[in-house]
């Protein structure tokens, strides 16, 4: 598992607030929409994790403590098939993401601005949340070819977040997936409208009925919600909400709380992830309490990958990881271990692959394999 490569972003911001005030995060000035408030409020109210209802008051990080209460029982997971052959799965579903990628953004004029959206959509790595996507629509009971727009266009909503967090205006930073950024395989200007174009393609491709399944096996209203449900994950109260809060809590060191640094990783990091397998299962039919409790375990597996992510960099080489590593410490961002200590992270990750696999108990084990396996793998991912 650890062979593979992993490449793995939602409430509405309003006007620009400063935070180096520790109650500029309050619940009074960020405001989440009822479905993220749930379920963040569910992950709060488990005793043994960190997100205790205790942490709504704010605390200096050095005095985070960490409950050993058991948990109640719960209703077990799905068994994890051992038979399950994860990486032929991640092989076989990643290539197919790929062939649909090639397919969406063929090479025309102009031939320089096409070649770098392709370079960075096509660069490689395992295809993380556009497999989750397929695999949510699985579990729902659809098939792949209902699900590829949607993969499609959530690698793009990604592809374009690297593009423009790579940019010297952003994290600067030279490399991504083991190769030159965009910026620095082409120039700044090509790689910021390449970045710019992929959004609208990814809309296009996953709001076009040409792109699914001519038996209408996937039905209007539901390419209408899967349009929604990406256009809030991905835009000014998802993925965006949460790349502006990051850049302006970076260097202010410890007067970010772990309240305002789960609110950035729930919004850049997780919000894409959840869009992922939300939008797989509304396209797959999923029920909408079966599309609530994906959403809950994207919300899980979402932090889990920020958690990982920041051991990562502070426990990885650059050759290892394929990116720089130690640039968060660099660059004086706060990050969980920075605010938990390096044990503490860990042991917070364990709470979260818990959670997440306890949001699918309800699922055929057979059909949720993929989901659980996906989980286990960003836990265990080492780069």
């Amino acid at each position: 598992m650890a062979s593979l490569a992993a490449c793995i972003c939602c409430t509405d911001v309003g006007p620009r607030t400063d935070i180096s005030s520790r109650s500029s995060y309050s619940s009074t000035t960020f405001r989440f929409p009822p479905p993220l408030r749930t379920a963040t409020a569910a992950l709060r109210t488990r005793p043994a994790t960190f997100a205790s209802a205790q942490r709504r008051l704010p605390r200096p990080p050095c005095v985070m403590e960490v409950d050993t209460c058991p948990s109640p029982a719960a209703e077990p997971a799905p068994a994890e098939a051992e038979a399950f052959d994860f990486k032929g799965y991640m092989l076989r579903k990643a290539a197919a993401v790929n062939s649909a990628l090639d397919e969406a953004v063929p090479l025309v004029h102009p031939e320089r601005f096409y070649e770098a959206m392709r370079y960075s959509l096509l660069a490689g790595g395992k295809r993380v949340r556009p497999v989750l996507c397929l695999a949510a629509c699985e579990v729902s009971g659809g098939r792949d070819a209902c699900a590829m727009p949607a993969a499609v266009a959530v690698e793009m909503i990604h592809t374009m977040s690297l593009i423009h967090d790579d940019l010297p205006i952003m994290d600067d930073d030279d490399f991504r997936r083991g190769r030159p950024s965009c910026h620095r395989a082409f120039d700044e200007p090509i790689a910021l409208l390449a970045g710019d174009a992929l959004p609208f393609l990814a809309f296009g491709h996953l709001a076009d009925p040409a792109s699914y399944p001519a038996d209408g096996s996937v039905p209007p209203d539901r390419i209408v919600r899967a349009v929604s449900e990406l256009a809030r994950c991905a835009g000014a109260g998802g993925l965006v909400a949460g790349q502006v809060a990051d850049m302006e809590a970076t260097g202010l060191g410890s007067h970010v709380s772990l309240d305002q640094l789960e609110f950035i990783h729930l919004h850049k990091t997780a919000a894409l992830l959840e869009a992922s397998v939300v939008i797989g299962a509304i396209v797959g039919g999923a029920s909408d309490h079966q599309i609530e409790q994906l959403r809950n375990y994207a919300r899980c597996i979402g932090l889990l990958f920020q958690v990982v992510d920041d051991i990562l960099d502070v426990t990885k080489s650059s050759e290892e990881l394929g990116k720089t590593a130690g640039k968060d410490l660099a660059s004086d961002k706060t990050t969980y271990p920075k605010l938990l200590g390096l044990e503490k992270s860990r042991e917070f990750a364990e709470e979260l692959l818990k959670d997440s696999k306890e949001q699918l108990a309800g699922f055929d084990p057979i059909k949720a394999a993929p989901l659980l396996h996906l989980a286990n793998y960003i836990a265990d991912r080492q780069k």
